[in-house]
């Protein structure tokens, strides 16, 4: 898996996401609850065109749950472990 750098952004559904455009991965943080940090995903086949749609969308939470969320045979995910 790709080391991805993570971006925070304001939201209520995620806390970061990055995008590595040499594995085509998109990473995603949701939010944790307390102090805690949320689960992280990866998202595969995540072309430089998916890239630009995501980073112009106003809400990036609204798109990630009506666009990549449920297209999981386009863009399988894997959630990373960190420990």
């Amino acid at each position: 898996m790709p080391i991805v750098p993570l971006t925070p952004v304001e939201s209520s559904q995620l806390e970061a996401y990055g995008y590595d455009p040499e594995s085509q991965t998109l990473a995603v943080r949701f939010k944790g609850k307390g102090d805690r940090p949320g689960s992280l995903y990866h998202y595969q086949n995540f072309t430089p065109d998916d890239w630009a749609a995501f980073q112009a969308a106003e809400s990036k939470g609204s798109h990630f749950i009506r666009t990549i969320k449920p297209a999981v045979d386009r863009w399988p995910y894997t959630r990373i472990n960190e420990n």
